[in-house]
């Protein structure tokens, strides 16, 4: 059986379930279901186009690498990305007053078309797709738009294992 995350804006109120990739992308899989719950602040994407991520101290020892990568994300993407040390972690851990290990997470959902992971200072930007939204992507889509149109103040972007949801 797969295995499932939920995605939610908790501001708004608004969730989605993904499933895990695990054939395509099983070492990311692997790494973020082992770290979950994550979250943090939610911000829109500047270069990407359709895309609200947040930023998450490193919960890998080690550097997961590329798998099924992509520069050309499609609605319903769940993307993994991993900055290295000096890129953006010393402003991000200050930020939030955490330390460890160098680097951050940067963890995605696309929400739709034409995006593009380009960005002018330092060029294509792949991140893994580790997930594909199966349930809300439509209901999250008008979430992430308006996170673009009214911004992301107070917003939180939350991942956790579906399983460990409460059943209404």
């Amino acid at each position: 059986m797969s295995r499932l995350l939920r995605i939610t804006l908790a501001k708004r109120g608004v969730s989605c379930v993904a499933e895990l990739l695990e054939k395509e992308a099983p070492r990311t899989c692997e790494a973020v279901w082992n770290a979950l719950p994550q979250g943090g602040d939610a911000q829109h994407a500047k270069y990407a186009r359709n895309e609200v991520y947040t930023m998450v101290p490193r919960f890998t020892e080690h550097e997961v690498g590329m798998e099924n990568p992509t520069v050309t994300p499609i609605p319903g993407d769940v993307v993994f990305f991993s900055f290295p040390g000096g890129m953006l972690d010393e402003e991000f851990k200050q930020d939030k007053g955490v330390s460890g290990l160098p680097g951050v997470i940067d963890l995605a959902i696309f929400y739709g078309r034409n995006n593009l992971l380009l960005n002018g200072d330092v060029g294509w930007v792949p991140g893994n797709v580790y997930g594909t939204i199966v349930e809300g992507l439509h209901q999250m889509a008008q979430a992430c738009h308006d996170v673009w149109r009214s911004g992301s103040v107070g917003e939180r972007l939350l991942y956790e294992r579906h399983s460990d949801m409460p059943r209404a």
